[in-house]
């Protein structure tokens, strides 16, 4: 699992950088993301629905937020 660390980013790099993490993984590779501002709680979860990628898992711990995204394959 691929992690990244975004505490401390604001609006919108959180985003910008899970993105671009997104394209270097392999279909079914999984990418852990923390982040520290509140709105990637909202922006996140929508870049996921806009790549195609799957939100495995997302939660809220004190002040950050954790997602596990899996890597979609090509489209059948």
């Amino acid at each position: 699992m691929t992690e990244l660390d975004l505490s401390g980013l604001k609006c919108p790099l959180p985003v910008l950088r899970t993105r671009k993490a997104l394209h270097s993984l392999q279909p079914g590779e999984l990418l852990r993301v923390v982040c520290t501002d509140p709105l990637a709680g909202i922006d996140v979860p929508n870049l996921i629905r806009e790549t195609g990628d799957i939100l495995e898992d997302q939660r809220q711990e004190n002040t950050s937020i954790s997602f596990v995204i899996r890597k979609a394959g090509p489209p059948v």
